[in-house]
């Protein structure tokens, strides 16, 4: 009978071209897990069979587990403590090993065994398929639509299948079983049925690919893109650089008569492409992601890492974009939170910023309103420029001796160590289970306790919008703060 599994198993993995030693793999598999049925419980078995005589012995084991663990399955775990009894020296992650009878292969229920060692076969042959197409380092995953899968799409190139989900398709693109499809290839899960390769055709990455396809230059490293931010299937950005002087960015992914830019944009389903060259210029480079709106002036505010934009009402509705869809994707593309306003909400702002900062300097440096506008005049905006700028630059001020600015740096010094030393107060005041929430730092806890937030159940009872308003944060760090404060209250710990 032995002799007669070995012939099975050569034949097997002659006619699948897969291992012999995957076959018996299977066949060890099958054997073990008839085996089981003879017990109750959880129990691990393990069956060797001899590759050379088809001979084969069947073992039950037990993990041995660290004795602080716990048994989390006895019928397969054993402690420590209790494992080295029985034998002296095994370590932890090792196993004990018992011989129990062996199931006959004559007894093994047929189908069981044989769906198993096929199902075996099936997942060496897709892993071995998998394996040479991902050696070819492809990043577009070409194929046909194979069929529908709850909504994702399986698409099928040669006998690998990937899996385009209903959210990575760009909307309202109509595909059918038997289309040509092209996706960015995302990730491999191997622990998907199917169809492990996932696929996007909305990522920006997907747009970045057909760019290097199309132009040569980008892959001879003449060009590079930079970064993009996409609406897919309506309108996306890419930001360009030139690595030589004799190309121009813009034009080579253009092409002739648009021919390359046209060629992405009806893979896309006509999704037009802005192409702005990128810079190093932080405002210049927002400058370029806006267009086609013209630019009035700029206000970087790199603290908070956001601009505040201004243009003329002409140019007010292109620089937003039907629904915010332009200066989303600017902001997208650049990195930076952009804020669009006229010149009257500019001035408006301007003067709420330079009201707040004359009432800083009034009672904090304890100076009348004259002293105050002339140091926002030479551009200071805060009490840590006047505490600690180069002495000559304040010197330089025509309006102030030597006495004047020794004491205006001394009272900001003065007024920042107290409000710092008012700071690791009411950081102290904060829960204990507050300070220990991961992301907060000394500053986000003393904006905090200002707002009246002193516990993480305080935190988590906070809207988005709240906390942004407390913090100056980004929607998104916003909401991953929030939802952290919240996580105690699913898993019952505090």
């Amino acid at each position: 009978m032995n002799r007669e599994l070995l012939m099975l198993v050569e034949a097997i993995s002659r006619e699948k071209n897969v291992e012999r030693d995957v076959v018996l793999g299977a066949v060890e598999a099958a054997l073990a897990q008839a085996t089981k049925k003879r017990y109750e419980g959880e129990v691990d078995i393990r069956v060797s069979v001899d590759r050379d005589s088809g001979n084969y012995e069947t073992f039950r084991r037990w993990l041995v587990v660290p004795d602080d663990a716990g048994l989390q399955n006895p019928d397969a775990e054993e402690m420590l403590m209790d494992a080295q009894d029985r034998v002296p020296g095994i370590q932890v992650g090792e196993y004990i090993e018992e011989p129990v009878e062996s199931v006959p292969i004559g007894r093994i229920g047929a189908m069981a065994a044989k769906q198993v060692i096929l199902q075996k076969i099936r997942d060496a042959e897709r892993e071995m398929l998998l394996n040479d197409f991902m050696s070819r380092g492809e990043k577009i995953f070409t194929g046909t639509v194979k069929r529908m899968d709850k909504g994702d799409l399986i698409v099928e190139s040669g006998r690998v299948e990937g899996r385009l989900r209903r959210s990575e398709m760009i909307p309202k693109e109509n595909l059918r079983t038997g289309d040509r499809v092209r996706a960015m290839i995302m990730e491999v899960d191997l622990t998907l049925r199917g169809a492990p390769i996932i696929l996007s055709r909305s990522a920006p990455e997907f747009m970045i690919e057909l760019f290097r396809n199309e132009v040569p230059e980008i892959e001879q490293g003449l060009l590079e893109i930079k970064s993009c931010a996409r609406d897919a299937g309506s309108r996306a950005k890419i930001a360009v650089l030139s690595h030589d002087k004799r190309v121009d960015p813009i034009g080579t992914c253009v092409g002739v008569r648009g021919t390359r830019v046209n060629a992405v944009t009806n893979e896309l389903a006509g999704e037009r492409v802005d192409i702005v060259l990128w810079s190093e210029d932080p405002a210049q480079f927002v400058i370029g992601a806006l267009a086609p709106a013209n630019v009035s002036s700029i206000v970087v505010d790199e603290e908070k890492h956001a601009m505040d934009v201004v243009v003329d009402e002409e140019n007010l509705a292109i620089a937003i974009g039907r629904g915010g869809q332009n200066v989303r994707l600017a902001s997208d593309l650049t990195g930076w939170k952009i804020n669009i306003m006229d010149a009257a909400e500019s001035a408006q702002k301007q003067a709420e910023e330079t009201s707040a900062t004359r009432q800083l300097f009034m009672e904090k440096l304890d100076v009348d309103e004259e002293i105050a506008d002339i140091l926002i005049a030479e551009g200071f905006g805060s009490l840590e420029e006047v505490a600690y700028v180069p002495l000559q630059e304040m010197l330089d001020i025509e309006s102030f001796d030597e006495d004047t600015v020794n004491e205006l740096r001394a009272r900001a010094k003065a007024a920042l160590l107290t409000m710092e030393i008012a700071r690791e107060e009411s950081v102290g005041n904060a829960a204990e289970d507050l300070r220990d929430l991961e992301g907060l730092t000394p500053e986000l806890l003393a904006q905090l306790a200002a707002g009246g937030v002193h516990t993480r159940d305080d935190l988590a009872d906070l809207a988005i919008d709240e906390l942004t308003e407390l913090t100056g944060q980004s929607a998104d760090d916003a909401k991953a703060l929030i939802m952290k404060a919240r996580a105690h209250w699913f898993t019952g710990q505090e």
